[in-house]
């Protein structure tokens, strides 16, 4: 992937508020970020930072009461929320496809594999029944299950392989961008680890980008170029994927760090919970949101919203939104 090529996916300013009883709760605010042809870029967080949100945003498929209130997502230089209604069906699946979190709620469960597969393929492409049937053999072989599950319904797959044929579905047209929004949550680590070596290899032959949901850094690491770290709406911190786990700047993402097991580590180390819990996103305090669990916090904290900015000795390609690193001012 060449380091200055066009960026197939451009989120700019994004914004998604959720109406509710006390007014709309902004849910993602104005979130940038760029991903270039067959890169991994990973999306992690808290759960209720917005990375589900974001995930579902891009295809537009958030439903009530859900509204993108804000920006911009260009898809290969086309704005994707001003598109109608017809052109955004043919966005979904051909160019941006989405692999669910829990693949038993995403598969229908009246309808073999091979019904569900088809009717993408045929959705979208003028084929006929016996060659679309054909296709999504080759599809079910490609994720390792194999053809001869054709006429399974999902209930009589096990959990993995009920994750293996959602990624056939995502697959089908042979997308330029998977998001992946914790496709592995509900599996075991050892399932787990099969489905995401098999994702790789998917990934490394077939050239698509993804986009990857998880609150699992140590996970993140091994299978991306990029991590943008999420707290209360907001992107907070990015960075390659190694040096972020060595050198993480933001506080919230050294936090995220000392909660989770390390699996570069020793079995004793102690692990160190966040103290408090995320702010309400329908009064969201002023300036640095995680200004009130942050034990380095000050008045200037409390008071000033910090930016994304390149860190001191860092690379570039480093930034975070922390006051303890200088701020250019009038920067946004």
């Amino acid at each position: 992937m060449p380091a200055d090529s066009e960026p197939l996916l451009d989120v700019r300013d994004l914004t998604v508020a959720y109406e509710s009883e006390r007014g709309m709760v902004t849910a993602v605010d104005r979130v940038s970020f760029t991903l270039r042809p067959g890169e991994i870029l990973g999306l992690a967080g808290e759960s209720g930072c917005g990375k589900s949100t974001i995930a579902l945003a891009l295809p537009r498929l958030l439903r009530s009461p859900a509204v993108i209130t804000g920006g911009q997502v260009l898809f290969d230089g086309k704005d994707v929320l001003d598109l109608d209604d017809r052109a955004i069906r043919s966005v979904r699946w051909r160019d941006i496809s989405l692999v669910f979190q829990n693949a038993m709620n995403a598969l229908n469960p009246v309808l073999r594999l091979s019904s569900q597969i088809t009717d993408v393929i045929r959705t979208h492409d003028k084929v006929s029944a016996g060659e679309a049937r054909a296709r999504a053999g080759e599809l079910l072989d490609m994720v390792g299950i194999g053809r001869d599950r054709l006429s399974s319904y999902p209930h009589q797959l096990s959990g993995g392989m009920r994750q293996r044929a959602a990624i056939a579905i995502a697959l089908a047209l042979r997308p330029r961008l998977v998001v992946l929004d914790e496709p592995t949550t509900a599996l075991d680590v050892v399932v787990q680890r099969e489905i995401l070596d098999e994702l790789r290899l998917l990934q490394g032959r077939l050239g698509f980008a993804v986009l990857f949901v998880s609150h699992d850094l140590e996970l993140l690491a091994e299978f991306t170029d990029r991590i943008a770290i999420m707290y209360a709406g907001r992107i907070v911190e990015w960075a390659p994927s190694l040096p972020l786990l060595d050198r993480a700047a933001h506080p919230y993402t050294r936090g995220l760090l000392a909660a989770s097991p390390d699996l570069r580590g020793t079995r004793a180390a102690t692990r160190q919970g966040l103290p408090g819990t995320p702010p309400d996103l329908a009064d969201p305090p002023p300036g640095c949101r995680f200004a009130q669990r942050c034990e380095h916090a000050t008045e200037v904290c409390r008071g000033t919203e910090p930016v994304l900015l390149p860190l001191p000795d860092a690379a570039p390609s480093h930034v975070a939104a922390c006051h303890l690193y200088p701020q250019e001012v009038g920067a946004r």
